[in-house]
């Protein structure tokens, strides 16, 4: 039987180290909680993506390896709670005010890269075949990027940054360009899904607490407590949508790279955090209704186009969505973003809005 066919355990330290990351990714999305003249400034924005990329990046080579040649070992578990270690430092210095943790966070971040390649080195020595090209390939390439977001640390300014994630981008590059080594090794994919699966489940939770910080902040008035509801209606639906595809219409069984899965899920990340911010945002009335109704539908859309890509190439023969389906989805998004301009609605109504949709969204996928 192939290895991307065997049944692989999600460990508890796996799970203890996902916590931490989900606090940091929790961290880059209260960014989007600035805002500045009815609008989330611009530059805000881009802090959000910027502190987001490397989180993820971050979370997903530790998370492959696990994949590929990860063991319950006490040396891997010693790996993992070095890189614990440095995502701590990470973690800490996140903040919009990012020149003056800029340090802290380039040790948390270029420690993290450098177990994960060390790790790669390692088991290198001991494989064979194609695994052994492949974990040669990915310990000794790291090592590129590594070294051209090390540089940042003797510059000043924008040019820090644009080292930095020169060099990130470099690293996030790299198995795209390797795709024929990382091909001929498969990844588990059922393993694959849950680990995403329990990282996208987590921060669905974020859309909870952004509920609990409705109720703490209102006086418990009729529109508050149905903004609630719709919005707890809202979570089931998404979840549901998610959960209902990975559980049953995906097939676990396909060898693949695993690509589509690993930077699809960024997006699908980006997306949940902006749903998060949207509902504070808007029970709150800080933006400009426009800008609100742009933001929150933006995200909608980002996770609808980014799931459809995810779920698309795994599902099983016979059960992808057809050009119907989509257009049905699309079109009924179209109608509730115009609908939104047309007429300005109350917060409520904007939620239930987003509600019908995602309800529509896993009826039609699921």
């Amino acid at each position: 039987m192939s290895l991307s066919h065997i049944a692989k355990k999600v460990t508890w330290l796996e799970l203890f180290y996902d916590l931490l990351f989900v606090a940091a990714v929790s961290k880059a999305g209260h960014v989007l909680l600035h805002v500045e003249h009815d609008t989330i400034p611009t530059h805000y924005l881009l802090k959000f993506v910027l502190i987001i990329v490397p989180i993820w990046w971050a979370w997903v080579g530790q998370s492959l390896f696990v994949n590929r040649f990860g063991e319950d070992s006490v040396s891997h578990r010693i790996f993992l709670i070095l890189q614990l270690f440095f995502s701590l430092i990470m973690t800490a210095s996140l903040s919009v005010e990012f020149d003056e943790y800029y340090v802290p966070f380039l040790i948390g971040y270029v420690g993290l890269r450098a177990m994960t390649a060390i790790q790669y080195l390692a088991v290198s020595r001991r494989e064979q075949n194609h695994r052994k090209v492949t974990a040669r390939y990915l310990g000794s390439r790291f090592w590129i990027g590594l070294a051209i977001s090390s540089l940042s640390i003797f510059f000043d300014s924008w040019v820090r940054y644009a080292v930095l994630y020169a060099g990130i981008a470099i690293d996030i590059a790299l198995p795209l360009i390797g795709r024929r080594h990382l091909v001929k090794t498969p990844i588990n994919t059922h393993h694959l899904l849950e680990r995403f699966s329990l990282f996208t489940l987590i921060l669905l939770g974020e859309i909870l607490l952004s509920i609990l910080a409705v109720l703490q902040s209102s006086d418990w008035t009729w529109e508050s407590i149905l903004f609630a509801v719709l919005t707890f209606l809202l979570a089931i639906a998404i979840w549901w949508q998610y959960f209902e595809n990975v559980e049953r219409k995906v097939n676990k069984n396909i060898e693949s790279a695993g690509q589509i899965i690993i930077y699809g899920h960024l997006l699908i990340f980006i997306s949940l955090c902006m749903l998060a911010a949207s509902i504070r945002l808007l029970f709150l009335d800080q933006l400009d209704y426009a800008y609100m109704v742009t933001f929150l539908f933006g995200s909608v859309s980002l996770y609808f186009l980014s799931t459809t890509l995810v779920f698309h190439k795994y599902r099983h023969d016979g059960q992808r969505l057809g050009a119907s389906h989509l257009g049905l989805l699309l079109g009924a998004l179209i109608v509730f973003i115009a609908l939104s301009f047309i007429v300005a609605l109350p917060s409520y109504l904007l939620v239930g809005e987003v509600m019908l949709f995602f309800a529509v969204y896993a009826k039609v996928t699921t």
